[in-house]
């Protein structure tokens, strides 16, 4: 069994992205600058936006936290959309989700300037990511294909099974799995809170990529042995430790873990994929700029 690490992998991507980012510097160029605009004070949208500041700040980059109050209004909150779209020194940005109720969060992904939208979330950004064609892939699906590619696991013509069709997730992975390349070229099965007898699924499948958000969903009586196990779930569970709650995913990993061949852990797998590839997309935002 293998631990697919996504710390030590992120870790990986940063330093490349950082020589990368030198190298601009020492030709005069105009280095990535990454905005987040964040409404409210969501404790766990604080802190991953919080992550996002300081490791732009280390690998070199330039960023901008725009942190709004919970009442702004929804036109307030898509005026600054519309400023930080017109702003040429933003490469790329994110609005952080969620939002509060009373904004519409489809009508402001919307509003986002597709060539800024690093989350890869704008339906013209997933449209040509389904297509084959050239755009930002949404961060964690990119996050998972990166994991595959380095830790060089075959997926080719492998059942993979997908748990959970978010739109952030569930879907964009699908898509990904099943087309041509590295990582890629598996047959693809999508299920979801409304499949039935999933276990049968899971039990045939080579890959399984679960994004569910239920704590420990997944056992050892659900796969077989050899399988590969994304867990993508990251979810805070209540317990008596001075924190007051330990973080666990999607996959009873104690169960799991000794059938399969590669495995995610939770923390330290899949989360921290996505704060590097988001700087990915933002440096890519950066080249296509120029």
């Amino acid at each position: 069994m293998e631990i697919l690490d996504g710390k030590k992998i992120s870790n990986d991507i940063k330093q490349e992205i950082a020589e990368e980012v030198a190298k601009m510097k020492d030709r005069g160029e105009k280095v990535p600058h990454l905005a987040a605009v964040l409404v409210g004070n969501d404790g766990a949208s604080l802190t991953y936006v919080g992550s996002k500041v300081r490791t732009c700040k280390k690998i070199g980059f330039e960023s901008t936290l725009i942190h709004l109050p919970e009442d702004t209004s929804e036109e307030k909150l898509l005026a600054q959309v519309e400023a930080l779209n017109a702003n040429p020194e933003i490469d790329g940005y994110i609005v952080q989700l969620p939002l509060p109720k009373h904004i519409n969060e489809q009508k402001v992904l919307l509003a986002v300037d597709p060539s800024k939208d690093v989350d890869g979330f704008h339906p013209e950004n997933f449209g040509k990511m389904a297509l084959d064609m050239v755009s930002f892939i949404p961060a964690t699906p990119y996050g998972i294909m990166e994991l595959l590619r380095r830790y060089d696991v075959d997926t080719t013509g492998k059942h993979t099974v997908v748990i959970g069709r978010s739109h952030i997730v569930g879907r964009p992975i699908s898509i990904l799995m099943s087309q041509k390349g590295k990582a890629a070229d598996a047959t693809v099965t999508l299920t979801h809170s409304r499949t039935q007898n999933l276990k049968e699924f899971t039990k045939n499948a080579d890959i399984i990529v679960s994004a569910l958000g239920v704590p420990d969903f997944l056992k050892a009586d659900m796969v077989k042995e050899g399988v590969v196990i994304i867990d993508v779930g990251i979810t805070r569970v209540p317990d008596s430790s001075e924190k007051g709650y330990y973080i666990t995913g999607d996959v009873d990993f104690d169960e799991v873990a000794p059938k399969a061949s590669h495995i995610t852990p939770v923390p330290g797998g899949v989360g921290p994929m996505t704060i590097a590839m988001l700087l990915k997309n933002t440096l890519l935002a950066r080249k296509r700029q120029n």
